[in-house]
Formats: C-alpha cells, structure tokens, sequence
C-alpha cells in the first residue's frame, strides 16, 4: 500500500491509499500536467480543485509522495465538466511560447487566430462548437481578471493576451462548456483561467528571445523577424509577497491584407495606366480576381509591466493586488506589386490590365498606425479557513487610458508622409467586475460544499473619429462619426455539490441574470441620435452527475443552460440617415444555448484516456447576414434561429511511453454544427456553422533524454470549414478564405548550467499556407536563453 498525501488548492492535505506503485506514477504524472480530468480518476474522486506543482518524494515510491499546491485558482471549488490545463514546466519543454495564448496551441478542441507573433486584434479564441468569429462565447481570465474584451463579438474584439507573458505563467486551466453556475453565459464556448506566478523564496527570471519567419505569398517574398526581451523578480519576506515583471516585444508581421480586384468589374477598355505585376487567382467564391499588392504588414512594439503584492493578514486571511500595464506603438506598411513602364511601382489611380481598366481607390494601399496603452488592475480579499464558511470579495478593473489609430484617406505609400485623414480615439472605454463569493461546507466529511455569490460586470465603449489635416501627426479636427454605449450584467448563483454516495456525486447550480444596455447613440458629422435603453432577465440551471465504477474508470454527465447577452458594439450599429438610425436592430435577441457533454474516463497504468459526446442547441445566435426576406435587403448584425452541434472529443495523456522519459498527449474531435433554422436568410438552412471545423486533433511527443535534454514533435490539423452562413466560399485556400491545415512544429530544450536554459524551435516546421480570412504564419525559427536564479 502506498500513501499518496495530496495538497489542494485551499491547501487542506489529506492522504490517498493506492493499490500500486504503477497506479501512483501515473496518478502523480497527471497531476504534475495539472490535467484535473487526469486527477479524476484518482480514489476518492478528489478532482478539480488540484493546484500541484511540485513533487516532493520521502524514500521514493515505496514510501509516500507529497504533492504540494502552487497558487489557487479561480475557477470554483468544484467544477462540473470537462477541464484540461497545462503547468509552466510542461508549457518550457513542449511549446515554442512568444506569446500568453501559445500556452493553448495544443489543448483539445481549441484554436487561437494568431496571424503573427504579437497579435494583439485578431486573435480569437475557438471552441467545440464555436469558430474564430464568435470571441464573446469564451471567457479568459488571469488571476481573476477578465481579459476577454466584450465589448464586442468577433475579429476585433480578441481578449487582451499582452497583460500576460509565458514567463509568468504558473498554470493554464481550461473549463469546457456553460456547466458552472459561477460565470455568465460567455462561457458557453469555454473558460481559460491563466495563474501566474507568485514566488515562496526570492528568486529571478531573464530571458532573450528571437525569431525569423520566411513568409511566401503571391508576390510577397521576404523575411519578417523578432525579438522579446523579459525579466521578472519576486520574493516572499514573512506575510509579505511580491513580483514584477517586465517584457518588451519587438515584432514585424507578414502582410495580412491582399488588395485585389474582380476580374468581372474590369472594363474591356485601352484606357488607364498599363501595369505589369498583376496576379491572377480565384476568391473564395472561385471567381477570378486579381491580387494588386499586400497592406497590413504591422510592425508592433509592446511594452509590458506588472507588479502583484500579496499580504497574509492572518493565517486564514489575504489580500492580493495586480497593476498591469500594456502598451502598443504599430505601423503598417503597403506593397505594390504593380510596376508602371518604367518600373515604378503604383498605388492608386485607373489601371489597365491585359486589356482592362481597373480603378485603384484612395485607401486601397492604405497605412495605419495604433497608439495605445492599457491598464488592468485587480483586488482581491480572501479568506482561507478550510473550515465550514469561507468567502472571497473580488474586483477588477481593466481600462483604455490611451487608444488611438490614425489612417489617411489618401493614397500614401510612403509611412512617414502625411497628408489628410482620420483619427479614431477610443479613451474612455473599458470594463469592471465585482465578484462577492461564499463557501458553505455543512458536511465535509460527506463531500457536500454549497457554493454562491453575486457578481457585476459593466462595459462601457466610446468611439469618436475625427477628420484631421495630418493622419501622422496632426491634431483632432472635427467630427466625422461616433457611437458610445454601456452594458451591464448583475447575478446571483448557487451551486451545491454533494457525495451521494463513495462512487456517486452530483451538482446542481442556477443562474439568475439582470442585463441592462443604456445610454446608446450614435453619431454623424452633425447630429447625434440616441437608442432607447433595454433590459432582459434570465435563468440559466445547471447539473452535472459523476459515477466512479471502479478505480479505473469513471463517468460523468453535465448540462447546463447559458444566455450569451448582445454586446455594447452588437446593439448600437448602424448610421444616421437623414436625422434617422438605419441599418440597426436595437432589439437584438440574447443567444440561448444548452450544451450538454457525457465523458467516460479510464485510468491507464501510466496516463489517462477520455471521451466526451457533447450536445449544443444554440437558438438566436448573433452573426452578420443579409436579411431577404424584407425590401430592400439589410446586411447586419441579426439572429440566426437555430444552430445544432454535435460531436466527439477523444483525449489522452500518457507518460514513460513504450521508453523513460517519452510522454505523449494528443486529442481527436468531430464537430457536426448545422444550421438548421433561419427565416431571415433560408439559403444557409442546412449549413455549416462558419469557422467550426468538422475535424480537429492535436499531437505532442516530448522525450526527456536526460537531466539537461528534452525534445518535442507537435502536430495540429484543422479539417474542411467554410466562412460564411450560406458555405458560399468553397475555396479556402485563399485570401479571405478559411482552409483546413496541417502543421508541425519542433523544440529542443537543453539546461546548458544550473541556471541557464536554452531552447530552439520550429513552428510550422512542414512550411504550411493556412488561412483563416488572413494568413497564418509560415515556417518560423524561434531560439531563446533564460538565466533563472
């Protein structure tokens, strides 16, 4: 018999009989990849609430292995559902991480749109059943700050990764689907929580990081590179903790933006400027058009700055504060693969080519610049009694002090030209939280914990865009439009887990949602109109089952309801008309989902294996589409009736496979999401839900040859999907087109001294072209030195 003395999250230790030294290598393995799906299959069912780090081994296996807890997560107590996560110890060994949302790239069922390194406006987070367009069906947090801009739903509105870097990343824990009662209905795709370190002695990180990509694309061939330095400090002084870090990243894009021309709006004329360097492809939709030039090439540098303190003001009470800081100085830049007669090359103005005449409009090869400077900050009062009552009283607050992009409105190629243009400033905008949560353990020793709080969050958004004489530098001129409005979303839950009996557990849990949107208008260049205020009431139930059969093999079944509210920019679109708000429905529906999953786990001598079906009915989803079925046809934001989806996610995670030292994880997932009900737009009725791939599956191969020398192979593949309602765009492989792919990637990791560790990586090793409405990066060589101390 072999005792396995565990920590939890709370720090409560207990002790666990295992029957077998083989059974606790692989108990302990999983726990060490913080993988709680794994920990579930551990006796008595002590899952999800694991926060090991560490491994401590007295006399080796053949006495006892205690497992000490890192920082507590924010997820709740006890979690009814799915839930994979990955230490910062697998993340170094395994991933080539530039940025916070690397540590995702092989999680099941996941995918981030990362264009490039140091993305920091497109990339979205897609899930089981919901694609890269939908970013307000997930929720990220980093230590209890919510990172995920909901401000809006889609492209633009990717959570705010750069308040993170890899190099304090302690965990990475990720919940499936809306089956906690804790969150809003946002978590219907899933919920990251990032923790990040907080140090026990006095300690010290640096790290030097560069990267080259080769990037070959129409009539772009060139070489965009790198760097990333970063240094954190921290230390614990009696009830007194603190770190800092910093981090710089200096990064230079490949073009994500083609400019191109049909070739049907070409006009059979000799007229225009004769050009060469035109070229011919097929858009998504398989029509013939013409690929001009590439814009949106960023150059991007982001500064990050961070500070948390913790103070224990007894021995089962703290407090903690974060200060993050973020700021961002871009500039794109534009190429024309057009070339006169002479050779020069030509941005704008009528064109012929090979018998036609084409116009280049003024903002075709247009440049841009951001400015902008974040600031998120978060306080929490805790308590820590492992006793029948604990409580938590939590806010952040997550602020755009400085958010400006200049554009010109006239063709000028050249960055440092300046010339007439516009300004959008987006000061003012932001969130803010209060959490307020309690803990009630009637009967510990039966496993029965009832968890509840109240919880506000509020968005506020304010756009103005203003003319101005110089795009470069020049000062604001007069209006040319706007819009401003808020949102703001109160709740009360409960969530009570018992032990039915030793193999039974279940959970039930409830919602209650007051969501108001008000002071909405939006304006022109002289009028300003205002939106009527709204305001909706929800419930949303949840319930989850979990059956131990044996000390292999356990079954759990969860469901759950989520109200996914419209956000601030979905409600207050449009323009004014002649004193008059068009193109906008104020009545938008809030999105109903209820996702239900069954998983059945087997404990393997050395890993884990699971399977999980899962189920989701999505009524009045939010997308764009044209409505038909009024006169004239409206194109905006609307809802789709109904959307089903369902599917299979394999998992596995093993250790010491068929040698020592080689571990292995992968995932298999088989997504069916129709359409099957929309009045407003018929012709996408049967379709594929856009962005949700059919097939995904992640690989990872990780050989530890010895103490200073590790090796990893990765693999990813995302099967065949379509960007569009109507599945209109068969042609993915282009730009504007959504492909599937393949990609591999390679990182060795070798300890060079006690406290040196260098590293060296391929992404997109096999060299892929891979698209998701803009390019994804190609083959990338990325190296790396880190002093720990």
């Amino acid at each position: 018999m072999i005792s396995i003395q565990c920590s939890r999250a709370a720090g409560t230790r207990f002790s666990l009989p295992v029957t077998s030294s083989a059974y606790a290598t692989s108990a302990i393995s999983a726990i060490r990849t913080m993988s709680a799906a794994v920990a579930a299959t551990l006796p008595f069912m002590c899952t999800n609430s694991f926060a090991a780090e560490t491994l401590i081994a007295d006399n080796g296996l053949t006495d006892r292995v205690v497992i000490t807890g890192g920082r507590p997560s924010s997820l709740p107590t006890e979690i009814p559902t799915t839930i994979e996560g990955i230490s910062a110890k697998t993340m170094e060994q395994t991933i080539n991480a530039i940025d916070a949302e690397d540590a995702l790239k092989y999680m099941p069922s996941l995918l981030v749109r990362k264009r490039y390194v140091g993305d920091y406006n497109h990339a979205v987070l897609a899930t089981r059943a919901s694609g890269t367009g939908n970013s307000a069906r997930s929720l990220v947090y980093a230590d209890g700050v919510l990172l995920s801009n909901l401000l809006g739903n889609g492209a633009s509105f990717t959570p705010r990764w750069g308040l993170v870097t890899p190099e304090e990343i302690e965990r990475v824990d990720v919940l499936y689907g809306p089956f906690s009662a804790a969150y809003p209905g946002n978590s219907a795709g899933a919920v990251v929580d990032y923790i990040t370190r907080m140090p026990t002695q006095f300690e010290g990180h640096a790290k030097v990081l560069a990267f080259n990509e080769n990037f070959q694309q129409y009539g772009t061939d060139k070489s965009y590179s790198g760097q990333q330095l970063s240094a954190s400090l921290g230390n614990k002084q009696g009830d007194w903790s603190w770190w800092a870090n910093i981090n710089r990243l200096d990064s230079d894009g490949h073009p994500i933006v083609f400019v191109n021309k049909l070739l049907s709006t070409g006009i059979t004329s000799n007229a225009g400027m004769p050009v060469t360097g035109a070229i011919f492809d097929k858009n998504p939709k398989n029509q013939d058009w013409l690929i001009l030039g590439a814009t949106g090439q960023y150059h991007t540098v982001q500064d990050h700055a961070k500070i948390k303190l913790a103070y224990n003001i007894t021995s089962a009470l703290s407090v903690s504060y974060t200060l993050g800081y973020w700021r961002n100085n871009m500039n794109s830049s534009v190429e024309s693969y057009l070339r006169d007669t002479a050779g020069n090359p030509v941005y704008s103005g009528d064109i012929n080519v090979s018998g036609k005449k084409y116009t280049l409009a003024a903002t075709d090869f247009a440049n841009s610049t951001n400015s902008l400077e974040h600031i998120a900050q978060g306080l929490s009062l805790k308590s820590n009694t492992k006793g029948v009552w604990d409580w938590e009283i939590a806010a952040s607050l997550y602020d755009y002090s400085k958010d400006i992009a200049r554009s010109p409105i006239v063709a000028i190629p050249q960055a440092n030209i300046g010339g007439a243009g516009r300004i959008t400033d987006m000061n003012g905008t932001g969130w803010n939280t209060l959490a307020l949560k309690g803990i009630w353990r009637p009967d510990s020793a039966k496993g029965h914990t009832f968890e509840f709080g109240y919880q506000r969050e509020a968005y506020k958004l304010r756009t103005l865009v203003s003319n101005t004489s110089d795009w470069i530098n020049g000062a604001a001129g007069s209006r040319f439009s706007g819009f401003q409005g808020n949102t703001e979303l109160q709740s009360l839950y409960i969530q009570d887990a018992w032990r039915i009996s030793p193999q039974w557990k279940a959970i039930l849990g409830g919602r209650v949602e007051q969501w108001r949107a008000s002071d909405g208008a939006i304006s022109s260049a002289g009028t300003t109109l205002p939106f009527g205020a709204r305001e909706e009431n929800a419930f949303s139930p949840k319930a989850a089952l979990a059956y131990k059969i044996d000390n292999d093999w356990t079954m759990k079944v969860s469901t759950g309801r989520a109200l996914r509210m419209p956000t601030v920019s979905e409600l207050y679109q449009g323009s004014v008309s002649v004193n008059t708000i068009v193109n906008n429905d104020p009545n938008l529906k809030p999105e109903k989902s209820w996702t239900s999953e069954w998983s059945i786990e087997h404990a393997l001598d050395n890993g884990m294996l699971r399977a999980t079906i899962f189920h989701e009915r999505t009524q009045d989803a939010l997308y764009s589409q044209t409505n038909v079925s009024v006169t004239p046809n409206v194109t905006n934001i609307q809802n789709v009736d109904d959307i089903h989806t369902t599917g299979l996610e394999l998992a596995y995670i093993a250790n010491d496979v068929f040698v020592r030292g080689l571990d292995m994880t992968g995932s298999l997932t088989y997504a069916d999401s129709k359409i099957v009900k929309n009045d407003k737009f018929p012709a996408s009725v049967g379709m594929w839900q856009p962005r949700v791939p059919n097939w995904r599956a992640n690989f990872v191969a990780s050989y530890k040859v010895n103490d200073h020398l590790a090796a990893t192979l990765g693999a990813r593949y995302s099967g065949k999907q379509y960007g569009t309602l109507d599945n209109s765009d068969p042609n993915g492989k282009t730009y504007t087109g959504v492909s599937s792919f393949f990609v591999t990637d390679l990182r060795v990791q070798y300890k060079v001294a006690k406290q040196w560790t260098a590293s060296v990586g391929i992404d997109n090793l096999n060299n892929a072209s891979y698209w998701a409405f803009h390019p994804y990066t190609q083959r990338s060589v990325v190296g790396e030195l880190k002093f720990d101390f």
